[in-house]
């Protein structure tokens, strides 16, 4: 009952829930640690990863995994990809609320 997660056994079996997900939500806290990666969350769904860096830094990064699988150009700021990171801090919210994260997300407090 303490760690979360869904079944992989439909997927496993051919089947395609209705209610599986469309994104999935990471939070990285372990900083400094031996990778030295910088404390983040980030949500991700099939094309688009959006990530939020915090504690230290306030900085957001937004990636086209299509175009981009490396994750190379940042498109946040862009003003064509404005809706993307929208649809995505609302789908951040969502699943942060979900999984009782502690350390979300504020749209008042983490502007750019």
């Amino acid at each position: 009952s303490d760690i979360q997660g869904v079944s992989l056994v439909p997927l496993l079996k051919g089947e395609q829930p209705e209610d599986w997900r469309k994104a999935l939500y990471y939070h990285f806290y372990e900083y400094p640690a031996e990778h030295m990666v910088k404390r983040h969350y980030g949500v991700r769904t099939d094309r688009y990863k959006l990530i939020h860096f915090y504690n230290d830094i306030n900085w957001w990064e937004l990636y086209d995994l299509q175009a981009d699988p490396s994750e190379m150009h940042n498109l946040y700021g862009q003003p064509e990809y404005e809706p993307v990171v929208k649809e995505l801090k609302e789908e951040m919210l969502k699943l942060q609320e979900q999984y009782n994260d502690p350390v979300r997300f504020s749209p008042e407090r983490d502007k750019e």
